[in-house]
């Protein structure tokens, strides 16, 4: 097996930050995993107007690094906002990061992080 084949083969596992709603329907869908005790990790976090900024980075950074079995992070685009600095940082291949829309928060694409770095790529 390549080096490059090791990197991803593990990764099994969708990750969620969002709002109530959408980290809902994701575990209606299937999405949802927790880890086996002692430490017994979820792969995911509903964010509310109470979650602190050190929490969310706290979970991007936990999804994004430590967690080897992440293949795609899905976050609300209004909660990227909040940590935008990590998530213009955040140039990794996998974990794959995916901005979406919320029920309440449309999908802004001059925000996406990724539209922004092939908009880079192609001179625009």
């Amino acid at each position: 097996m390549s080096a490059s084949t090791a990197a991803y083969k593990d990764r099994q596992f969708i990750a969620v930050i969002g709002d109530e709603d959408t980290v809902t329907g994701m575990l209606l869908a299937g999405v949802g995993h927790v880890t086996q005790p002692p430490d017994s990790q979820k792969n995911f976090l509903v964010v509310d107007a109470k979650t602190e900024n050190t929490a969310l980075e706290a979970a991007f950074d936990r999804f994004t690094t430590e967690r080897k079995d992440i293949a795609i992070l899905l976050i609300n685009q209004h909660i990227a906002e909040r940590i935008r600095h990590r998530v213009e940082s955040y140039t990794a291949a996998f974990p794959a990061l995916l901005e979406i829309p919320s029920k309440d928060h449309p999908y802004d694409p001059e925000k996406d992080s990724v539209l922004k770095r092939v908009r880079r790529l192609f001179g625009e």
